[in-house]
């Protein structure tokens, strides 16, 4: 065995000998660091001949080339060992289902409120979207509700910029204005047959989505959401407005036995007006009287404002909280905890 042979050989024992890659790295310095055996025999080539240069760098290149090959094979070895010890170590159970990840739902007032949607649907009721941010006309000028009014109100209405000094524009207190909105769209699609003397299509519509005012407690937040319910035509009565709202609220509630009972009430936009109360014949409520809506005959001056002639078109209006309707399907007594956030509440209803 000549000298590099004897060389490489000392290498592979070393190299063997290590039991850590810092190990190793510590005997791969001492052939192939910068001080190391190679380097000292490459700087010795220095007093050879052109001819021995030739032979003898080859030969010291291809024991270079043997110990990396080696350096190499230890480096695998030692991460194998390591990557084998650290599975010996952890315990897996294969028997154990994988990990998912949870899947979300809609809030229960989304359900409720797609629940409203398909009921009012089925009575051949359109579902209108309008802006969250009113003008002063719509929200209350157009619904006969006067300037004194306190809904108008600092305290009880979120104002916002722009609008005018008489007619500011606001966070819309209720969905109403869409009533209003969706009528004069419909006067207008149909003109003509009005004009002419003809009789107009009936407007038939709810309009859902969120609302504001400024009040917050168990029962009422900031933030709500309403649905408002227009029949407009030439022949809608109050028994209309009976029989569509109870028959609405049986079904959403299951219930065939629940009673509803009119109140007579007073509200701007409606008169006669009513407050409607629902009474359920079994459960943890039994018994008791529960508002759930306002209704009415819409208001002679409403109609005006939607471009009607209030001495032969007639209607009835209702506006409901699907919060309340949320919380009275469930039996949830604090409003505030649908908005929490709690994801351990909401997921109950998933």
């Amino acid at each position: 065995m000549n000298e590099l042979d004897s060389l490489v050989e000392s290498a592979r024992q070393l190299f063997a000998q290590a039991q850590t890659p810092n190990d190793l790295e510590n005997a791969k310095a001492q052939f192939l660091g910068k001080s190391g055996k190679v380097t000292e025999l490459m700087k010795g080539m220095a007093q050879l001949s052109v001819e021995e240069k030739k032979s003898r760098g080859a030969a010291i290149n291809l024991a270079k080339q043997a110990i990396e090959a080696a350096l190499t094979e230890r480096r695998q070895a030692l991460a194998d060992a390591e990557l084998e010890a650290h599975l010996k170590a952890e315990v897996l159970d294969v028997t154990l289902p994988g990990r998912q990840r949870g899947q979300g739902g809609l809030h229960p007032v989304s359900v409720t409120m797609e629940r409203i949607e398909g009921i009012f649907g089925s009575m051949g009721f359109d579902v209108a979207e309008g802006p969250e941010i009113e003008s002063d006309w719509f929200n209350f000028t157009a619904l006969n509700t006067p300037e004194d009014h306190p809904a108008r109100s600092m305290h009880d209405t979120f104002y916002v910029e722009g609008g005018t000094a008489h007619a500011p524009n606001l966070l819309r207190t209720h969905t109403s204005p869409m009533q209003v909105r969706h009528a004069v769209q419909h006067v207008k699609k149909y003109r003509n047959l009005i004009d002419a003397g003809q009789t107009m299509p009936e407007i038939r519509v709810i309009a859902p989505g969120r609302t504001y005012r400024v009040d917050s407690d168990a029962t009422h937040s900031p933030m709500f959401h309403q649905c408002e319910g227009l029949w407009i035509g030439e022949n809608v009565s109050f028994k209309d407005l009976k029989v569509v709202f109870t028959d609405f609220c049986k079904t959403f509630f299951e219930q065939d036995d629940l009673v509803l009972r009119f109140r007579p009430s007073f509200f701007p936009f409606t008169e006669p007006s009513a407050e409607i109360d629902i009474q359920f014949q079994s459960g943890p409520l039994a018994g008791r009287w529960l508002e759930v809506s306002g209704a009415g005959q819409v208001h002679p001056n409403v109609v005006r404002n939607m471009g009607l002639d209030p001495e032969k078109y007639i209607g009835f209006a209702f506006g409901m909280g699907p919060d309340r309707l949320t919380m009275l399907r469930y039996g949830v007594n604090d409003l505030r905890l649908f908005f929490d956030g709690d994801i351990r509440f909401l997921s109950q209803f998933q």
